[in-house]
């Protein structure tokens, strides 16, 4: 199998289980103080009733929260199961069909939030995501970005190495098995760095936080330059 049907074969598959778990996602309540506090600082760098995008948006998890303070949202999402569960709490202006690889948006949002959504994209599709969530914020507004970290660099190691043992065409940081969807990416700090330089991005502030012994967040405030679009 060549990289790119393996890719398109992981990604259905990824899709699928988000949409068997969506009407269940919320009862795993993951340590995600640190996402909350986060959104918290983003909307407050909102201009009253500014729009967000919330992309991948989920069940619609920080809908409430966005809604209480005061804000608009526009959510996206690849699974059709996880966006049933988010139209039903009534809270987004729309809801868009779409992964992340496909979104089309132009200078439309005040903030944009990326929770839980880069480690299901693949290395080939990452300057093209984070070239469309910068397209899609307004000059100067802000972006949170989460990128799961595993805290132990030989596991990571080891998916890979027993990836390409039966013969799939992955890359160091892949992982398809274990408690993950279908699939997992973790790139490394300095990779990611990389690329959202070349995206245009201004970093504001990144911290690493453990979410439990295994595995944690990298957790990016960034903003799009008021300078002219590249």
């Amino acid at each position: 199998m060549d990289r790119a049907a393996w890719l398109a074969e992981r990604q259905a598959a990824t899709r699928a289980e988000y949409d068997a778990e969506a009407a269940g996602y919320e009862s795993d309540d993951y340590p995600r103080e640190t996402q909350v506090a986060y959104v918290a600082r983003v909307l407050e760098a909102c201009p009253p009733d500014g729009l967000l995008l919330d992309a991948p948006c989920g069940t619609g998890r920080y809908f409430a929260q966005i809604r209480d303070a005061g804000r608009r949202v526009i959510g996206a999402d690849q699974s059709s199961g996880m966006l049933a569960e988010a139209e039903a709490k009534g809270i987004a202006e729309r809801l868009v069909h779409v992964a992340l690889r496909d979104l089309d948006f132009d200078d439309a949002f005040d903030a944009v939030l990326t929770i839980d959504g880069m480690e299901n994209v693949p290395p080939e599709d990452w300057p093209p995501v984070l070239a469309n969530l910068r397209r899609a914020a307004k000059p100067g507004a802000v972006l949170y970005l989460t990128v799961e970290e595993q805290a132990d660099p030989d596991a990571v190691a080891d998916a890979h190495a027993a990836l390409v043992a039966v013969g799939a065409p992955a890359v160091r940081g892949e992982v398809t098995e274990g408690d993950v969807a279908a699939y997992h990416f973790y790139p490394g700090r300095d990779r990611v760095l990389a690329w959202i330089a070349d995206a245009g991005l201004e970093v504001v502030e990144e911290r690493s936080v453990a979410a439990t012994d295994d595995w944690g967040y990298r957790h990016f405030l960034l903003r799009r330059p008021f300078a002219a679009a590249r």
